[in-house]
């Protein structure tokens, strides 16, 4: 289980960061939309600090995760990011979930593997 949570973990880690530095640093075009999912693009641009704020929330858990520095709090951090990521592509852009799936049960994993980090934080008081 230790081996399979330290990969899950790195490459987590890995796609968050790339996706990151891909729109952080505009070295790939965006795709061309229409209909609701370029609606939906344009509102986070137009907010003009949301996208910044998602690119970046994913850079630093994705670096958190690479790194093991944090992980447990990165799975945290960053599973509401990957459950918007699938209901994006579930209800406004009906295709290229199969990733978005992947992302949420990797998150899941992580969450399930760290889950004695997280007792004391479920226990009422």
């Amino acid at each position: 289980m230790k081996i399979a949570t330290i990969i899950v973990r790195i490459l987590f880690g890995l796609l968050y960061v790339f996706s990151a530095i891909m729109v952080l640093f505009n070295l790939a075009p965006m795709p061309e939309l229409t209909g609701n999912p370029k609606i939906f693009m344009e509102g986070l641009a137009a907010s003009g600090y949301l996208l910044m704020l998602i690119k970046i929330t994913e850079l630093v858990c994705g670096l958190a995760l690479i790194s093991g520095i944090f992980a447990p709090l990165a799975t945290v951090i960053i599973f509401p990011v990957t459950l918007n990521i699938l209901l994006y592509h579930l209800i406004t852009d009906r295709a290229d979930y199969g990733m978005a799936i992947v992302l949420l049960l990797a998150n899941l994993f992580l969450a399930y593997a760290y889950r004695e980090k997280y007792k004391s934080l479920l226990q009422p008081k």
